[in-house]
């Protein structure tokens, strides 16, 4: 298996970002083929991680995906490069509330067979340095901590008092960054701003991240540590298998009803058939609105038979040509919600779809987007709800069982996902609800209609890949 480093914190804010992603643009300049990935749910970090390496961000969630495929997505998504660099979440040791260590960094690391690197923030301490790093170096035999990155040092003399009481630690300096001002990645109500958002200065900030670790940090000796990662067997995941095979898909039209969505933007354009071609094609919602979305998301699409189509909301006025199913993940429809409302085309066209019965899975933003309003402002209407901003922040891990038949899955089915936003939407679910929560609160969210499933949660379909396969099934219904 390819060579590896995790890089980890004793806590959330001691720059893990800021050096996972440094490192990987240092070795990327360097001449090494690098993979980044992500410990946990995050959307944001892994678009960093991709302008670093030129590749996918890739996430190892173990509470959404299992534990059992934390390997081999992570040789999937490392395959052909000389290195991958694991940016972990919060804490080393912080996982799912409740759960022990499960989708921790350190359980991540131990599925992995390999070494830590830990970053930490020393702007207010000297000697108690060594008490910290041998306190998170003891917790747990399994966790291989194989060296420390300083990070917040104010002075030369300040890194050698760190450096002499870290001697007696026996975990090495492998790198000491200075105390500067945040490296050009600002932040907003959910995190940092996107890639999407903000492309130009993103490539910028990642370069000046490259720069400090390569002038502070010891590149060669963090290449040995990541050559030294045990071997794991485990065979690469791959999407093909994950799936199935591609869907069967006959070129049987669809009628589109003759009733006008959205009487209030005007008559409805002809009814006709929609064209056939001889794959799906899935339009996947992107660009600054709607920038969260899993790679293997993608990936399982293509596998289960689908020509995946992006668009961007905020500057197309019409579907791919042939769209016969529409996937709109999260981002941040609020911020943007003037110009969604705007694109009076394209929210006309969403409807039109939603309403003909083909299939549409929206989570999250797309919820808010297929709802009747934003903020006062008017989105597609495809649901009888409205969306506003709030004041409280709605986050963690969810059990969930599917409360009804949808595009996605039988009445019955349970997964895990994750809820991440600052909206509300009102009703919080419809007369066929989507999911049934069990955890941390028992309550239902979501709304099923025809072939619309929408809801706040949102999973991982590499642990639940049948997810993409009935929502391509539905494609040819």
């Amino acid at each position: 298996m390819v060579a590896r480093l995790v890089v980890a914190a004793p806590s959330s804010g001691s720059g893990k970002t800021t050096v996972a992603t440094g490192l990987m643009a240092a070795f990327v300049a360097a001449g090494l083929l690098v993979s980044g990935h992500k410990v946990g749910p995050d959307y944001i970090d892994p678009g960093y991680h991709a302008i670093a390496t030129g590749r996918p961000g890739r996430n190892l969630d173990a509470y959404l995906c299992g534990t059992e495929l934390i390997a081999p997505l992570f040789a999937h998504g490392a395959a052909g490069c000389d290195l991958a660099v694991v940016e972990g979440v919060m804490g080393l040791f912080d996982g799912a509330a409740g759960a022990g260590e499960l989708a921790s960094t350190a359980q991540v690391a131990k599925l992995l067979r390999a070494p830590v690197v830990l970053v930490v923030d020393a702007s207010s301490q000297s000697r108690s340095v060594a008490a910290l790093v041998h306190g998170f170096a003891s917790w747990d035999p399994q966790v291989r901590i194989g060296g420390v990155i300083l990070n917040k040092v104010g002075s030369d003399r300040h890194e050698e008092l760190l450096r002499e009481a870290l001697d007696e630690s026996g975990v090495p300096v492998l790198g000491a960054l200075r105390r500067v001002e945040e490296v050009g990645t600002p932040s907003r109500h959910l995190g940092l701003v996107p890639v999407a958002e903000r492309r130009a200065e993103a490539v910028e900030a990642v370069r000046v991240m490259g720069e400090r670790v390569r002038e502070g940090c010891d590149l060669e000796g963090l290449l040995g540590l990541a050559r030294s990662a045990a071997a794991v067997p485990d065979a690469p995941w791959d999407a093909g298998v994950a799936c199935g095979g591609p869907v069967p898909y006959p070129p049987s039209p669809r009628a589109s009803p003759g009733r006008d969505p959205h009487p209030e933007l005007g008559a409805a354009p002809p009814t006709r058939a929609r064209r056939r071609t001889p794959r799906p094609v899935v339009a996947v919602a992107g660009g600054p609105a709607f920038s969260f979305s899993y790679t293997e998301h993608t990936e399982l699409l293509t596998a289960a038979g689908a020509d995946v189509v992006p668009f961007d909301p905020l500057r197309d006025e019409q579907l791919p040509e042939g769209t016969t199913g529409l996937v709109i993940g999260g981002g941040f429809p609020e911020v943007y919600a003037p110009e969604l409302s705007a694109n009076e085309p394209l929210r006309k066209a969403v409807a039109e779809l939603a309403l003909s019965g083909a299939p549409v899975a929206a989570e999250c933003a797309g919820l808010l987007y297929l709802s009747r309003s934003l903020d006062g402002m008017p989105m597609c209407g495809v649901l009888d709800a409205d969306a506003r901003m709030s004041e409280r922040l709605t986050l963690g891990y969810r059990d969930a069982v599917a409360v009804s038949d949808s595009v996605l899955a039988v009445a019955g089915t349970r997964t895990r996902g994750h809820e991440f936003h600052r909206t509300v939407v009102e009703p919080a679910a419809g007369p066929a609800p989507a999911w049934g929560m069990h955890r941390p609160e028992r309550r239902v969210e979501g709304f099923v209609q025809q072939g619309v499933h929408a809801s706040y949660l949102h999973t991982h379909w590499a642990g639940a890949p049948g997810m993409a396969r009935r929502f391509i099934e539905r494609c040819g219904a």
